[in-house]
C-alpha cells in the first residue's frame, strides 16, 4: 500500500455536498457522489436505497457517467446526507471502482484530514477481475468424418 496523496478536488466535494443537500430526501436517497471525468466534466448521482441492497451512489454514478459519454473517471467522492460529510466507499464499491477505473483517485477522510488516495490504496492486495479472465480459446474445427 502506498501512502502517496494527491491534491484534493474541492470543487468535487462541493458538488457532492450540494447534491446531498438538495437531492437526498428520505430513506431512499441518503448518499450523493460526484466524480470528475478525464475531460473535466463533473458527474453527480445519488444512491437508490432498497432493502434488497440497492446501488450505492458511486455505482449509480458509473451508469450516469456512461449515459453522458464519460467513460474515464479521474476522481470520485461520496457525501452523506444531513451534513455527514465525506463517506468512504463500501467494500463492494471499492471493488467495482477498481475494476472499472484502476487509476481512480478517491477523496476520503473527514475535517482537516480530507485527502485523495488511489483506489488501490483503499483495496490493497486486491482481486482484479480483468487479471483473472481466461483468454478465449480457439474452437476446434468440426470434423466431417
Amino acid at each position: 500500500m502506498t501512502t502517496q496523496t494527491h491534491p484534493v478536488d474541492h470543487a468535487l466535494i462541493q458538488a457532492a455536498a450540494h447534491v446531498a443537500r438538495t437531492r437526498c430526501r428520505g430513506d431512499n436517497h441518503t448518499m450523493a457522489a460526484a466524480a470528475r471525468a478525464r475531460d473535466g466534466r463533473i458527474v453527480t448521482a445519488v444512491n437508490a436505497y432498497h432493502f434488497t441492497g440497492g446501488p450505492c451512489a458511486e455505482l449509480v454514478l458509473i451508469g450516469t457517467a456512461a449515459t453522458q459519454g464519460a467513460y474515464e473517471l479521474d476522481t470520485i467522492v461520496a457525501m452523506g446526507d444531513r451534513d455527514r460529510g465525506v463517506v468512504p466507499p463500501c467494500g463492494r464499491c471499492r471493488q467495482v471502482l477498481l475494476d472499472y477505473f484502476p487509476a481512480l483517485k478517491v477523496i476520503v477522510g473527514e475535517g482537516d484530514r480530507i485527502r485523495t488516495v488511489l483506489i488501490t490504496d483503499l483495496l490493497p492486495e486486491s482481486y482484479v477481475w480483468a487479471d483473472h479472465q481466461l483468454e478465449a480459446e480457439p474452437t476446434a474445427p468440426l470434423s466431417t468424418g
